[in-house]
Formats: structure tokens, C-alpha cells, sequence
């Protein structure tokens, strides 16, 4: 997020509303381990994390088949009075021919004056706050195994994630996530995207965010809620801000597969009568 403001936005008549409540806890599955295990794992750490980077894998191949909603707002704060807001409400959802895109439902008009939101921000919401470690991505981050611990009503292997290194004009997540030590899903993540971007003129601060997962398909945990609540510090002075992002509604895709080409079937010609 950059400083001072300037930032453009889709009209709509809608006004701006406080930010949703967070919720009260993670979410968690709907039965709970009978115990829970805090004890070392009995395979190779660097084996779990193969597996799960696979799994995340298939997660990612499994969203990429549903449509849902997405609400993100965004504020800034003086004195715990919220003083500017920014609002989007967003349809994800595919074409006839199966094409998935954004579809913007809701975008009043942005309130924010001391922040303005970045290319880096919105690249950062499609990307980092819902954030998946698949196989492809493992070589770009060190990964550490912390603890063995419960969360909630699960069992996590924790691992501290950091990138390598940071390429030019890429996005990267810096931080925590807990994985659920039965389907080896990331569950919770815990941390910023980064790098911040600072030279001589400008200053683009990301916040720290954690990011929720809930099982919404089979064995798959899926991202439904993102909050911040951040103080970025910038050169002319640190800005209180507020983020939030739900992911509703999921639905599978549906789509009517056709096989081979249509062939015409013209009926036979009936005799003339006499």
C-alpha cells in the first residue's frame, strides 16, 4: 500500500459499511481428534513436506474448478475511528466455455486518503493472502519445522517460511503456516507478502495478515477468511489500517462436455402421393 493516496475505483451507488467482526476462532473440522498430539512426527520432516506440497498441489488444480465470493475491504483508522474505506465485492466464475474471471458486483467509491492500493496489493490478493506451498513453488522457500501442536480442534505440523530469494517484480509470503497433520492441508497461514518496495520517491508497505481455511470439499481445506489489523510505517508517519477478505460460496463448476463432432441426420424422403 502506497502513501499518500490517489487511487481509482470502480462507481457504484452502494455506501461504504464497517468492516465484518472477525471470528471468534479458526476454522476447524466438525469432529476433533479424541486426543491431541504434541509429539515429534515419526516420519522424516523433509518427507512431510513432500506430501504436503502435493496435496497443496492437488488443492490448487481442485479451486481452480469452483466459483465463489469475495469481499475485500479495506480501512484506515485515527484514533479508532475509521477515516477512509476501500470496498470491492467480487464474483469468481467462468464463462459458457469454461473460461474462469472475476466478475466485480460491488465497488463503491473508495473513501481512502492516506493509503492508496498498489498493482502489488491486488496481485497479493489473488496470489499471497490465500497462499498455497505447492511442489512448484517448494524450491523457491526455505522451509523449518517449528512444533507439532494443536489448533483448535486439529493436530499441526508448524513450519516457518521464507522465500530465497527475491526476484525482480515477483510476490512472495513470509511467515507461518500450520499444517493439518491428517489430509496435509495448509489450514492457517501467518505472515506478509514481501518485499516491501522503497526507494528515494515512493514506499509500498504490505501488512501482516493470518488467513483461514475451511474444509469445504472432501479431504480439501479451502480459504474463507483473511484479516489485518496493521500499523505501516511510513516516512511521513505509521498509518492504522484494517483488512479483511471472505471467501464465500463455493460451488463446483459445471459444465456439459461434448464428444466428437455433430453430425446432421436428415430424414428419409417420403414417397409423393399419387
Amino acid at each position: 500500500m502506497k502513501s499518500p493516496a490517489g487511487m481509482a475505483a470502480p462507481q457504484s451507488d452502494a455506501q461504504p459499511k464497517a468492516a465484518p467482526a472477525a471470528p471468534t476462532q479458526a476454522a476447524a473440522p466438525k469432529s476433533a481428534p479424541a486426543t491431541a498430539s504434541t509429539e515429534p512426527p515419526s516420519i522424516p520432516i523433509d518427507q512431510i513436506i513432500q506430501r504436503f506440497a502435493a496435496r497443496e498441489a492437488e488443492f490448487k488444480t481442485e479451486r481452480d474448478n469452483f466459483t465463489y465470493t469475495q469481499t475485500f475491504v479495506i480501512q484506515t483508522l485515527d484514533g479508532g475511528k475509521v477515516d477512509g474505506e476501500y470496498r470491492m465485492t467480487s464474483e469468481i466464475v467462468f464463462t459458457p466455455e469454461g473460461k474462469r474471471y472475476e466478475k466485480v458486483t460491488n465497488a463503491p467509491p473508495p473513501s481512502l486518503e492516506r493509503i492508496s492500493l498498489s498493482q502489488q496489493d491486488l496481485d497479493d490478493l489473488e496470489h499471497v493472502q490465500p497462499f498455497v506451498l505447492t511442489t512448484k513453488e517448494l524450491p523457491k522457500y526455505d522451509i523449518k519445522y517449528v512444533d507439532h501442536e494443536p489448533l483448535d480442534e486439529l493436530n499441526t505440523y508448524v513450519f516457518d517460511v521464507a522465500p530465497k530469494t527475491l526476484e525482480k517484480n515477483q510476490r512472495y509470503f513470509q511467515g507461518r503456516i500450520w499444517v493439518d497433520d491428517k489430509d496435509l492441508n495448509i489450514v492457517k497461514s501467518d505472515g506478509k507478502a514481501v518485499p516491501d518496495i522503497i526507494t528515494k520517491n515512493s514506499e509500498n508497505i504490505f501488512p501482516r495478515f493470518e488467513t483461514f481455511r475451511e474444509n469445504i470439499e472432501g479431504h480439501f481445506w479451502f480459504p474463507t477468511y483473511t484479516r489485518s489489523d496493521d500499523v505501516l510505517k511510513f516516512r511521513s508517519g505509521p498509518i492504522h489500517m484494517r483488512m479483511t477478505i471472505r471467501y464465500a460460496n463455493y460451488k463446483r463448476f459445471g459444465a456439459t462436455i461434448k464428444i466428437g463432432t455433430p453430425i446432421e441426420i436428415k430424414e428419409d424422403k417420403k414417397p409423393n402421393k399419387p
